[in-house]
């Protein structure tokens, strides 16, 4: 049996997560994250994108964040995001379409939106898609 640890991830709206992992797995400021029971303490701003978890009864999860912090203490992980959604609840045409428009807002760099607006627009929307992507391919639908 895996040591696990509690985690919670939460949004500004719900909590999303609540239980026990053997892993999670995130993108911060400065690279890919890797947290298992036992890490050193840390704090660390999240970059849009998925967060995979691994639970302790060996299952998968993926949840989308749109930014946030990761706090890791001795017994608890916690994830406290601007925007967390659970994977299957993404709405893949919708990002689609959000990633094409935000391409073309800075293709065109129309008075309209401002280049910095249109390039986070875009790498959410990326996100999004990897985050679904991320989902298929656990699910064996590569």
């Amino acid at each position: 049996m895996a040591i696990t640890v509690h985690c919670d991830i939460v949004s500004s709206e719900e909590s999303v997560f609540a239980g026990k992992i053997v892993s999670l797995t995130a993108t911060g400021i400065e690279g890919e994250l890797g947290i298992q029971y036992g890490h050193a303490a840390l704090l660390t701003p999240l970059k849009p994108g998925p967060v995979k978890l691994v639970l302790d009864n060996g299952d998968e999860e993926v949840i989308f964040v749109k930014g946030g912090y990761l706090e890791v203490q001795p017994n608890l992980i916690t994830v406290l995001a601007d925007v967390a959604i659970k994977a299957d609840d993404l709405d893949e045409a919708a990002a689609e379409e959000a990633r094409k428009a935000a391409e073309l807002h800075i293709q065109n760099q129309s008075g309209e939106m401002d280049y910095g607006r249109a390039s986070a627009e875009l790498a959410e929307a990326s996100a999004q898609l990897l985050s679904i992507q991320k989902l298929r391919k656990k699910m064996g639908g590569g």
